[in-house]
């Protein structure tokens, strides 16, 4: 009898650095080839979803298939507009952190339809929690570039009052949850929201996303068996932008099943769909809102994109995969495919483009002028150290008021000093 030998299975990226780039591990599908059941239809009538790939705008242009949205062109146009001003905001932002005007920043580049085609298929009242590379859902809320701007900069105007990381917005009023730095707790926070709603009879629902190296957190799978056990109306987004930092997507699990199919392993639906496609993103969100409305409970979306800049402005790309990898991705760029769409339906031109460029642009120059008027990492004015005693308690605490004294006498100490030596 021969000896079993085990072995260990380490998965390995398709390319390196020097490589000639290989997405031929993807499991495309042509355009307009996968059925749409009913939003209430049962889960075996959804699960081929899972491992399909849900694609509606075709090699010419034109869009095709059940999944079509039939979105009029001042949608389509908005869509389109909401990308590109995500995508300007993102290079003005990147260039102030090499510039040294702040510390830190995330770009979205090539995953702008992720967020803001999903963001306009909810309602204005349904509650968002996103992820760091999600600003497309910040425009689509119509957040103010300059309040983004001046958390970036945590500067005497930022919303987190210095309390945050560069890009961990939030907004009360747009019904977008505080971002975290810590992967993965929007899923359950969202989960936790929706089964609130659906106790008080509302009728909004909850939005979430995250990266596929967040899904090997123990806080999505926590989220997803509360979601199906109780259907929470939420609809749980997981962008595969196939890399979590430097490692390939295979490590957190997305390697012989797609990410998706783990929604069948629950219970609730998975869907998995080209996340570069504006039309596609849309439908199968409104889908999946429509359902999450009717009791049907949770939704599992995979968003097949890819990241076209470093991780963050911490990260060299260049080190883990070949320089030049985003060129061959099969499934292409966002803007560029609405746009063609548009330009097929007779609704745009390079001459429209070319104006909506200059216009966003000019919109983020302005908002970038105003924001550095309350300050930099490097210029004034600074934020009030005061401020870090607000919002801990209702009242502050002896132990808190006493450093809050302290603090105010140590800083007019400082002042008296500067006065005599400038006397």
């Amino acid at each position: 009898m021969s000896a079993i030998r085990t072995r260990l299975h380490v998965p390995q990226a398709p390319a390196r650095p020097g490589d000639k780039p290989d997405f031929s591990y993807l499991n495309l599908a042509p355009a307009g080839s996968a059925e749409r059941p009913d939003p209430n239809a049962p889960l075996a009538q959804t699960e081929a979803l899972a491992n399909g790939l849900v694609r509606v705008l075709g090699d010419d242009h034109r869009a095709i298939g059940p999944w079509d949205p039939h979105l009029a062109p001042s949608d389509l146009e908005l869509g389109l507009r909401h990308m590109m001003l995500t995508r300007v905001f993102d290079d003005r932002m990147h260039r102030a952190q090499r510039q040294g005007r702040t510390t830190f920043y995330i770009k979205s580049t090539g995953e702008e339809a992720v967020s803001v085609a999903a963001g306009m298929a909810l309602r204005p009242t349904d509650m968002l929690f996103p992820a760091y590379r999600n600003q497309g859902l910040q425009m689509v809320r119509g957040q103010k570039l300059v309040d983004l701007m001046c958390q970036i900069l945590s500067n005497s105007r930022d919303m987190c009052k210095g309390r945050q990381l560069p890009v961990m917005y939030h907004s009360k009023e747009a019904r977008l949850f505080s971002i975290s730095g810590n992967l993965a707790t929007q899923f359950p926070q969202a989960v936790g929201w929706a089964m609130a709603a659906a106790i008080k009879n509302e009728d909004d629902i909850a939005a979430t996303w995250l990266g596929d190296g967040s899904t090997a957190e123990a806080d999505f799978h926590y989220a997803l068996l509360f979601a199906q056990v109780y259907r929470a109306p939420v609809i749980l987004n997981v962008v595969n932008n196939q890399w979590a930092i430097s490692t390939f997507q295979a490590f957190a699990g997305g390697g012989p099943k797609s990410f998706a199919a783990r929604g069948p392993g629950y219970g609730m639906p998975g869907i998995r769909v080209d996340g570069n496609d504006f039309l596609a993103v849309y439908a199968v969100t409104q889908w999946a809102a429509e359902r999450a409305r009717m009791g049907g409970g949770p939704t599992l979306i995979e968003h097949v994109t890819y990241r076209v800049a470093p991780h963050s402005t911490s990260d060299d790309p260049s080190r883990y995969r070949p320089k030049d990898e985003y060129e061959s991705w099969p499934l292409g760029d966002p803007i560029e495919r609405l746009k063609s769409h548009l330009i097929a339906l007779g609704e745009w031109s390079e001459e429209r483009e070319a104006t909506l460029v200059k216009q966003c642009e000019e919109q983020v120059s302005t908002a970038w002028r105003e924001a550095m008027t309350y300050g930099t990492l490097t210029d004034g004015p600074q934020l009030d150290p005061d401020t870090m005693f607000d919002d801990i308690f209702k009242d502050l605490t002896p132990r808190l008021a006493k450093q809050k004294q302290q603090l105010a006498a140590e800083r007019a100490q400082q002042k008296n000093k500067a006065e005599k030596k400038d006397k």
